[in-house]
């Protein structure tokens, strides 16, 4: 009987195994996109918050979580994750509509890679360029990279509780040589030159490979003085002032010359309304939900990954590797 239970249980699991590698073939080849259509999504997907004149539109753009580019879809039953592919495409298609006369930008972000920062800046600067008038608004937070996106706007809005500033780099490594040497575990290494075992776990720095990094740190940082600076019409020396990595409230970042207004997501939106002037319709870029919360843009890979836990392993995976590691990083260090 034993036996028969224990064929039967087997049984079962291969074929869940074959059907689970069926949908994971299919979630990687055109059957999600072909789902996606017929799901009627539409990438990058955008929705009427605000009723108005279509030949005039305001675009909302979210800026929420870590700026991050982890490649995945946001969770089906959780908060929404950040998205860059997200934001990049809708900041492309806003560049390119002459019906879109102004973004907002919802900042909620300790900030995150420098390239991913980069990136967005890089378009909001197109934007600009192109006529759209930029406002950011700044909730709870908005540092580091999350201020480094926010910095061309034409107006910055920032609450009396808003944790902003923290203009800086952040580049980390591990070091576990002594964890390795009490348990007995030696590394033999092979590289082709000094430099390429820079930043191993595994040992200290050398005086060279760390001149070397800050060296890279430094430049980074330069950039981001350089975005802070040409944003707010400030010197760099009055930037340098403020950029030791500090965060600001509010009422500090306006001292400062780092926002412009305190108010919520509420007041920038009427302030860039009457700017804009005549009854602008707002479209927001982003993932719908239904009443349960579940993304209406989800696709079938994402399903599977909620039902299964692998999206889960994914979010700590990405935590884990993009806390901070070896990726410089425009990032507040909570």
């Amino acid at each position: 009987m034993k036996r028969i239970i224990a064929a039967v249980i087997a049984g079962t699991l291969l074929v869940f195994g074959i059907f689970f590698s069926i949908f994971t073939n299919l979630w990687a080849s055109d059957f999600q996109e072909t789902f996606d259509q017929f799901a009627g999504g539409e990438f990058p997907p955008a929705q009427i918050v605000e009723q108005g004149d279509p030949g005039s539109k305001i675009a909302m753009i979210n800026i929420e979580g870590t700026i991050i580019d982890t490649g995945s879809e946001p969770g089906m039953f959780s908060a929404e994750q950040y998205n860059h592919q997200l934001v990049i495409e809708s900041l492309k298609q806003v560049i390119e509509d002459d019906t879109v006369q102004a973004v907002l930008l919802n900042v909620d972000s300790p900030g995150g890679g420098v390239y991913e920062s980069a990136e967005v800046h890089k378009y909001l600067t197109e934007a600009k360029e192109a006529g759209k008038i930029i406002y950011s608004s700044m909730g709870g937070m908005a540092a580091s990279g999350g201020y480094y996106v926010s910095a061309p706007a034409d107006q910055i809005f920032a609450s009396d509780e808003t944790m902003t500033g923290s203009i800086g780099v952040i580049m980390q490594s591990l070091n576990f040589e002594q964890l390795a040497e009490d348990l007995g575990v030696e590394f033999n290494t092979y590289t082709s030159g000094d430099m390429k075992e820079m930043l191993s776990a595994t040992r200290e720095p050398t005086e060279e490979e760390t001149e070397y990094v800050q060296g890279m740190v430094d430049s980074m940082f330069d950039d981001f003085v350089q975005v802070v600076a040409d944003g707010r019409g400030m010197s760099e020396d009055e930037v340098r002032d403020i950029a030791d990595g500090r965060i600001y409230l509010g009422e500090d970042a306006l001292d400062n010359g780092l926002v412009d207004q305190i108010g919520y997501i509420e007041d920038a939106t009427a302030a860039l309304k009457e700017e804009i002037g005549g009854n602008p319709q707002i479209i927001e870029y982003g993932y719908t939900t239904n009443f349960a919360g579940i993304n209406l843009n989800y696709g079938v890979g994402s399903l599977i990954g909620e039902f299964t836990g692998r999206n889960d392993i994914a979010r700590m995976e990405n935590l884990i590797n993009n806390r901070q590691g070896l990726q410089p990083m425009y990032l507040y260090d909570r």
